[in-house]
């Protein structure tokens, strides 16, 4: 098996992001729009924006991507990193893709002082939680939407 590098995601890296993040949005059933193809691919490489990306590779090819940002545990005074988005293309399974960007993930909490490095997902994502299982521990908390306000 070849190994995977994780790296920060750069302006270079759109077409294959692009892909990769169609291949997300279908997992999870969502359209195509390219406004937010292009207001996701916007916050990834504005240094100032709270989302960052990571791009895992296996001979050179982009197989497998990263959102992450930082946010606060007032709870403990302290701060996480949360992933909001994980994929890796249905050819590179198994490659460990996956469990890198979350080993990568778990090393910038470390040199950024985080507390932890939290997700959700689908109940139903079988393939992901057998990975996540064996990395992490799932919590007790129950997750839910509150739409905003109609004004």
């Amino acid at each position: 098996m070849s190994p995977v590098l994780v790296r920060a995601a750069a302006p270079s890296d759109r077409a294959a992001w692009e892909r990769l993040y169609r291949g997300y949005r279908d997992f999870y059933g969502k359209p195509h729009d390219p406004a937010v193809f292009e207001t996701v691919w916007g916050w990834l490489m504005d240094p100032a924006h709270e989302s960052r990306g990571l791009i895992a590779e296996v001979r050179g090819v982009p197989v497998g991507i990263g959102h992450f940002r930082r946010f606060s545990r007032p709870i403990d005074g302290a701060h996480g990193l949360y992933l909001d988005d994980l994929f890796t293309a249905a050819e590179a399974r198994g490659t460990g893709a996956g469990s890198a960007i979350l080993q990568r993930l778990a090393e910038i909490a470390a040199e950024e002082g985080a507390t932890m490095v939290r997700w959700i997902t689908a109940e139903s994502n079988a393939t992901a939680r057998s990975l996540y299982d064996g990395v992490a521990t799932q919590t007790p908390w129950v997750t839910y939407d509150l739409a905003p306000a109609q004004r």
